[in-house]
C-alpha cells in the first residue's frame, strides 16, 4: 500500500516565470520614472549625466556597458517622458543582461529582493563565469531552506517547527521566484509584495535577530539571547539554513531590499546592510539549533483525521495508527498507538468511511509527526460526498485489509 510520506516534500521555488504577471512587460503609462530609477541603481545601473531635473543617462553594470545607455525620465513633467520611459522599456526587454531582466521583474510585479553572496575560493569553472552543478545547488539549496524558515515564522513563533505549517509555508513559496545564480555565488529571490511581504519582514528581522545573538554569545558565552530571536522569527529550521549557506565558505551575506513602489515595510529599517556570517559563527549557530530542538515543548492537540493506516502484531491488543490530519494541528500526518478498544474503533471507523478525533500530546522529537497518550477515539460524522470519496480511497488501496487485520 502507498501512502503520501509524513514530510511531503514541497514543490521548489520557480527558477524562471511561469505565471502571466511576470512575463507581462510593462507598460510605459504604468511605470513611476522615481521607482525605475531605484530599480537601476540597485540593479547596478549607473548614472552618467543627462539633463538635470529632466532624465538621466543609465549604463548597464559591467566592461562595456557605457557603449549601451537608458534615457529615463526623472518625473512625467514634460511631453516626452511617456516616448522615454517606452523607449527605456524596449531597450530593457532587447537587453541580454541579467541586470536588464532583474529591472523587468521587479517593475512586472512589484517585490522585495532577498540576495545571498557567498564567499568561496575561486576554481576554473568560476575563472570562467560559470560555476560547477554542485556549488550552485548548494548556493539555491541554502536559500530555499532560509525562504521556508521565513515562511515557517509567518506562520507561529516557534523554535523548531518541525513538519507544522509546512503545507501552508509552501504555499507562500509558491509566489516567490528566483533568478539565476552568477558563478554560485550570488542569488536574488523577488518576494512580491502583494503575497510574500510578510516572508521578506519575517526573514530581515530575523535574520538580524540571529547576528545579534551570535554577537552576544561571543561576548558574554550565554545562550539566552537566542531564545529571545524566536520572537523575531528565528528558528533551528533558520540556523540550518545559515549552516548550508556559510559552510564551505570564507562567509556570506544576506540582504532584504525593499520594493520602490511599496516603500518601506513598518518597523524595519531603510537601507540596511546586508548581514554577514562567517565559518566561525558555525559553533553558535550549531548549539542554537540544538537547544531549539531540545527545548521546544510538546502540544496538547485534539485531532480529526482519517485512518491511512493500521497494524499491530496480533489479533489483539494495542496497535499502531497512522492518521492523515484533516484539523486540529498543522502537520500532514500523525502516527500514534491505540490501546484495544480506540484500535478497534478506528478500524470500524475506516471501513465505513468515517474520520476519526483523537486527543493527546503532539511530541516535538520526530519533527511533531507522533501523538502520545493518544486515547478518547470517537467516529466523526461526514456529508455523503465526504463518505463515498473517504470509500473510494479505500478500494483503491484493498492491501490495507491484511495490515488493518494484523497481517505483516
Amino acid at each position: 500500500m502507498t501512502h503520501r510520506p509524513l514530510e511531503e516534500p514541497l514543490r521548489p521555488v520557480r527558477p524562471h516565470p511561469v505565471d502571466s504577471s511576470w512575463n507581462r512587460p510593462p507598460e510605459a503609462a504604468e511605470v513611476d520614472p522615481a521607482v525605475l530609477g531605484a530599480l537601476l541603481r540597485r540593479h547596478g545601473w549607473q548614472r552618467r549625466g543627462g539633463a538635470a531635473g529632466r532624465y538621466g543617462r543609465w549604463t548597464p553594470p559591467g566592461p562595456g556597458g557605457a557603449a549601451t545607455s537608458l534615457l529615463v525620465p526623472e518625473n512625467r513633467a514634460f511631453p516626452d517622458s511617456d516616448d522615454l520611459l517606452g523607449e527605456a522599456l524596449l531597450a530593457l526587454e532587447r537587453s541580454q543582461t541579467p541586470a536588464a531582466r532583474e529591472v523587468l521583474l521587479a517593475l512586472a510585479v512589484p517585490s522585495d529582493e532577498i540576495r545571498w553572496w557567498r564567499e568561496t575560493p575561486s576554481g576554473p569553472a568560476e575563472a570562467a563565469g560559470t560555476a560547477s552543478w554542485a556549488v550552485e545547488d548548494r548556493l539555491r539549496g541554502a536559500a530555499r531552506q532560509m525562504l521556508l524558515a521565513g515562511a515557517l515564522a509567518t506562520r507561529a513563533r516557534a523554535g523548531y517547527h518541525g513538519a507544522r505549517h509546512r503545507r501552508s509555508a509552501g504555499a507562500m513559496l509558491e509566489s516567490v521566484l528566483v533568478g539565476t545564480a552568477a558563478d554560485g555565488r550570488r542569488l536574488t529571490a523577488f518576494a512580491p509584495v502583494g503575497t510574500a511581504r510578510p516572508l521578506a519582514v519575517r526573514l530581515h528581522q530575523a535574520l538580524h535577530a540571529v547576528r545579534e545573538a551570535i554577537d552576544y554569545r561571543r561576548a558574554t558565552g550565554g545562550m539566552d539571547a537566542f531564545d529571545g530571536a524566536v520572537e523575531a522569527g528565528s528558528s533551528r529550521e533558520l540556523t540550518e539554513a545559515i549552516v548550508a549557506l556559510v559552510r564551505g565558505t570564507e562567509g556570506a551575506r544576506i540582504a532584504v531590499e525593499w520594493a520602490p513602489a511599496a516603500g518601506v515595510p513598518e518597523d524595519c529599517a531603510a537601507g540596511a546592510e546586508p548581514v554577514e556570517f562567517s565559518p566561525g559563527d558555525l559553533t553558535a549557530l550549531r548549539e542554537a539549533g540544538a537547544r531549539y530542538l531540545r527545548e521546544e515543548p510538546s502540544v496538547s492537540v485534539r485531532i480529526t483525521g482519517t485512518v491511512v493506516r493500521l497494524r499491530r502484531s496480533g489479533p489483539r491488543g494495542e496497535g499502531g495508527v497512522r492518521l492523515r490530519v484533516l484539523a486540529g494541528a498543522e502537520v500532514p500526518q500523525v502516527r500514534l498507538t491505540l490501546d484495544e478498544e480506540d484500535y478497534r474503533i478506528a478500524g470500524q471507523a475506516h471501513l465505513v468511511g468515517l474520520p476519526v478525533r483523537v486527543q493527546g500530546r503532539l511530541e516535538s522529537r520526530g519533527g511533531f509527526r507522533r501523538l502520545t497518550g493518544a486515547h478518547g477515539v470517537v467516529p466523526v460524522q461526514v456529508d455523503d460526498a465526504e463518505r463515498d470519496r473517504l470509500m473510494k480511497s479505500l478500494q483503491e488501496n484493498l492491501d490495507f485489509f491484511g495490515e488493518a487485520c494484523g497481517g505483516e
